[in-house]
């Protein structure tokens, strides 16, 4: 039940900035004049105390000749979304940036400036996804684009921050201390890091895209699911339940146990190869090869559950796709039994071994102030006293159905982030005990509905790394905008406050502890005599 004191405040705040506000569902949706946008943002983002998620741009020329940003945040006290959006022009798009007050929409801003073309006034602007040869004139998301135009590449160098006044240490895009492909450039006095830039989107898959030209909406869950290889299913989840939410749906109550279910799974699995990349980094391969071990009864699990280790393909629009029959639910028990028994003994000697406990006590400090202002996710905000958790706060599928602890501490460095996993794990095994008590009957998925055009779904899902993000308009057979934001992109830049005044050799455990998730590259970077330089998988194998 929402608080109508909550979200009378909304309604009022729009009402002063000369727009309309309506509410539908957990959603307050906000119409603006684009000069009112700093402003109104500023009093949501600091003066509510809400979390800053994404925004979003749209092509809306095809509907009423304009172009809109979006700006979603969510009042996680309140249980309530907060969507923000303004009209642009459908010639020139401007918009005004919201960044000097609200500093987590930095990336998003020139996120929708890269693939729409709308411009932000009132800040330093620079590509983000693109790559530097991108022709100025071409936006991918823009609906006159086709999906699959290619544009030909051409090899031109690309400089982050070259300074001669430090140290420049390139680290990736391949580095044996990274489990994916990234690219760092630290600056370093002496064995002391100063300063970093990152640069990523070495591949952007274009997802969105695809998904808006030429698929469907049953089909999207699956492409979807393929946006990470660990955490897929949050977000075929996250898009579901977007969808849902947009069509006004009655989805079955089983489905909805069966996929929490799922996620728990998800987020134990993925904790538990975080916990074995830390070890490995630190030199305690040991360590790393136990939590791995143990980590195979996980993606056992999954298997029975879902009839696959990984990439579960059970989520639709609707529901699920395989059920939960009372074979498997005890032999999910007696397997959780034996992975927390398991856990539990070696856990407490890993992190008690003294180089481990050493190496991640007091490193890689975020401080609570800067992880607010930069919205962080997950075990990320958690370990730095920020108390959120979307499963809690903005609950979904069957969490309201079960009780938990959310895991915060308040030191803000590498240990942190490791005691919230390891808090975690043991309180997913919990919640998944307490689903499969709860299980009802009935069945599992919704096969007789539609879903008008023009509807809009927001919705977080607490993924292992925090809270994933996905933004649905609805069109004709097909998402019309479907916006994804993984925690990840929220987590990145914070590592520039993580890694300053800290020595060289905590950077990659510090770089991990946000359990960052990359997309993969087909292209490389090459620094030449102090000249970085982009250079194709065809031309590298040449």
């Amino acid at each position: 039940m929402l608080n109508l004191e909550e979200t009378t405040k909304y309604i009022e705040l729009a009402s002063k900035s000369g727009g309309q506000a309506k509410i539908e569902g957990d959603t307050v949706f906000i119409t603006i004049p684009p000069d009112r946008l700093v402003d109104v943002a500023d009093t949501i983002f600091n003066k509510y105390n809400t979390s800053f998620r994404v925004c979003a741009g749209v092509d809306e020329r095809p509907l009423n000749g304009h172009f809109s940003l979006v700006h979603l945040f969510t009042d996680d006290k309140a249980g309530l979304y907060v969507a923000v959006k303004t009209y642009l022009s459908g010639e020139s798009p401007v918009a005004p940036s919201i960044t000097s007050v609200v500093p987590a929409a930095d990336w998003c801003e020139m996120e929708a400036r890269d693939l729409l073309g709308i411009e932000f006034t009132g800040r330093e602007t620079y590509r983000l996804v693109l790559p530097p040869w991108w022709p100025s004139n071409l936006y991918p998301l823009r609906k006159e684009t086709p999906y699959n135009y290619r544009p030909e590449p051409r090899l031109e160098s690309e400089k982050l921050g070259y300074s001669r006044e430090y140290g420049v240490i390139p680290l990736g895009p391949y580095h044996p201390a990274l489990h994916e492909p990234e690219y760092f450039e630290l600056y370093v006095e002496g064995e002391r890091v100063v300063d970093v830039k990152y640069r990523g989107f070495h591949v952007h898959r274009g997802v969105e895209k695809l998904a808006e030209s030429r698929m469907s909406y049953q089909q999207v869950n699956f492409l979807a699911e393929r946006i990470c290889g660990i955490c897929g299913f949050v977000h075929s989840t996250c898009y579901a339940l977007a969808v849902e939410k947009a069509a006004k749906l009655d989805v079955p109550e089983r489905a909805q146990f069966i996929r929490s279910i799922v996620l728990e799974v998800e987020r134990i699995h993925s904790h538990l190869l975080l916990l074995g990349v830390a070890f490995h980094l630190l030199g305690y391969d040991a360590g790393f090869m136990h939590i791995w071990r143990i980590r195979e009864r996980v993606m056992q699990l999954a298997e029975l559950l879902t009839g696959s280790r990984k990439t579960y393909g059970i989520n639709l629009v609707g529901g699920v796709r395989r059920d939960v029959n009372e074979e498997k639910k005890q032999k999910t028990l007696e397997a959780l039994r034996e992975l927390g028994r398991e856990f539990k003994n070696f856990i407490e000697v890993a992190i008690s071994v003294p180089q481990v406990k050493k190496r991640l006590t007091g490193s890689g400090v975020l401080p609570r102030e800067e992880a607010v202002k930069l919205s962080v996710e997950g075990p990320v905000a958690r370990a730095s006293g920020v108390n959120k958790d979307a499963r809690r706060d903005l609950p979904y599928a069957a969490y309201k159905y079960v009780s938990f602890k959310v895991p915060v501490y308040t030191e803000g460095d590498n240990l942190a982030r490791v005691l919230v996993r390891v808090d975690e794990v043991f309180e997913s095994i919990s919640i998944i005990e307490q689903l499969l008590d709860k299980l009802p009957g009935g069945s599992i998925l919704l096969t007789d509905f539609e879903i008008p055009e023009g509807r809009v779904g927001v919705q977080v899902v607490e993924a292992p790394r925090g809270g994933d993000i996905h933004y649905v308009v609805t069109g004709k057979g097909a998402p019309y905008r479907w916006r994804v934001r993984a925690p990840t992109y929220a987590n990145i830049p914070a590592l520039r406050v993580m890694l300053r005044d800290q020595p060289l050799a905590d950077a990659p455990i510090t770089i991990a502890s946000i359990d960052p998730c990359f997309s993969c590259t087909d292209r490389v970077v090459v620094v030449r005599d102090g000249r970085i330089e982009e250079i194709k998988l065809t031309q590298l194998v040449k």
